[in-house]
């Protein structure tokens, strides 16, 4: 029998752990090598990932919910397809059913005495009274909110939740808090709901005082891993920004001029991205130890450009997939390759090969309105770049009769960067660059 192990892929960009959401397979199914076999999530991104082989799903080595470090086996794969097919595959579920009776058939050689009271003892352990028995399952937060609050086994019953499978989640029950029932049994003080905060943050004192009208939100997942990685790359890198006004007009009647062609022909927008990006490639070529990466004391200068682009969830949150060697690609090339990443972003179907291998990031906050800011870099890279928003000035136009007013289409260029091994001279002559390639760029230019 030839077996080999799955392990956890890389997901992303310094990415080492992803949590298990869903198995898609079931032990004893037949996959195809890259048929999507699980679900799994990380800081970054939610995804479907794909079996490195084809075989019979023999056995699944994380269950749902664990979190798995990278490169951590999770399955277990036949690679040897039986010739009776449906039998073979028939015989593992059975095998599987019987390990699962086996161990159930030797719970009730126990004495019945000692079985009840086990039973009795599970059920207080769910309750957040011991007095009353309920049907429903309660995480262990939200039984200590009950706890707590006095709130009796009757009442969690009485409580609608909005989890899954109606499970009752921390909203509902600091809703049911809130609610005008709670109120009137505990006369409504102020005391309650600051006392359940001080037991959310009993681990760690703090000056903070929470008021009656104000809601309490745990981060997701998601939000907890960026917090970590912007505050770890505060530390690690010596944050710079140079700051550039750039004068796009030429860049704006043009892509103006174009777009409805564009659209016609290939069927999708054209935005101002792809040019964006063809600037930073560009720059990149002419200044490659922007192209670089820091390990300890050492300098990764990097081959090829893989420029990664912050895209906005709908949740808020922010992703960064990366586009492969940005500078072998022509405009149309980058254009559809935005959007094609751009999609599958908010749609949480990126995939981990499409996250990882970034050397240099750029961020639209012009898609907000914002004309400049201050980017955290995305370690292990040492610079950013952000783009404000275009906006119309008046501006002073050189002309060989004189000097003019005009009305110009203008833009900020904020780019952050690692003082320790990019020094101002560096850092500035970059994003100035990019500037100028933006500001030059030809009007005649074909699509």
């Amino acid at each position: 029998m030839t077996t080999v192990e799955m392990v956890m892929p890389r997901m992303g960009e310094s990415i080492m752990e992803g949590t298990i959401l869903k198995w898609l397979k079931e032990v004893g199914d037949y996959i195809e090598q890259d048929e999507s076999v699980l679900e799994v999530a990380t800081d970054k991104v939610d995804t479907e990932v794909p079996a490195t082989h084809s075989g019979v799903l023999k056995q699944i080595l994380v269950h749902e919910g664990e979190v798995v470090q990278v490169g951590h086996p999770i399955a277990v794969i036949d690679q040897e397809k039986n010739e009776a097919g449906e039998e073979e595959l028939s015989k593992v579920k059975t095998n599987d059913r019987k390990s699962k009776e086996e161990n159930a058939s030797s719970i009730p050689e126990k004495k019945s005495a000692p079985a009840e009271k086990t039973v009795v003892k599970e059920k207080v352990a769910d309750e957040p009274i011991s007095s009353t028995a309920t049907s429903r399952f309660y995480s262990p937060l939200v039984m200590n909110i009950a706890k707590k609050e006095g709130i009796s086994a009757q009442e969690l019953e009485q409580i609608k939740g909005t989890g899954k499978e109606g499970r009752v989640t921390k909203k509902d029950i600091l809703n049911y808090l809130e609610s005008p029932q709670f109120k009137n049994k505990n006369n409504g003080g102020l005391s309650e709901t600051v006392d359940f905060a001080e037991a959310l943050y009993s681990s760690k004192k703090s000056s903070l005082t929470v008021h009656s009208q104000d809601e309490i939100l745990e981060m997701n997942r998601m939000r907890k891993m960026i917090a970590t990685r912007m505050v770890d790359s505060k530390r690690i890198s010596a944050h710079v920004t140079s700051f550039v006004e750039a004068d796009v007009s030429n860049m704006v009647l043009w892509r103006n001029k174009v777009k409805e062609e564009y659209r016609n022909r290939e069927n999708e927008n054209f935005t101002f991205t792809p040019i964006f990006l063809e600037a930073v490639a560009l720059a990149l070529k002419e200044f490659p130890m922007i192209n670089i990466s820091v390990e300890g004391d050492k300098i990764i200068k990097r081959k090829n450009i893989n420029i990664g682009m912050a895209v906005a969830l709908p949740d808020g949150n922010l992703i960064v997939p990366v586009i492969k060697n940005a500078d072998e690609l022509s405009l149309i090339g980058l254009s559809k390759k935005v959007n094609e990443l751009a999609d599958k972003a908010r749609f949480n179907k990126l995939t981990a090969d499409e996250l990882t291998d970034g050397t240099y990031t750029v961020s639209n906050i012009g898609a907000f309105g914002n004309i400049m800011g201050t980017p955290i870099i995305v370690q292990p890279q040492v610079a950013i770049l952000a783009l404000g928003t275009i906006v119309k000035k008046p501006s002073v136009i050189e002309t060989p009769q004189g000097d003019a007013i005009g009305i110009r289409h203008k833009m900020y260029l904020s780019h952050s960067y690692d003082h320790r091994v990019v020094d101002g001279a560096l850092g500035g002559l970059f994003v100035k660059k990019v500037a100028d390639l933006l500001e030059n760029f030809d009007v005649a230019r074909k699509l």
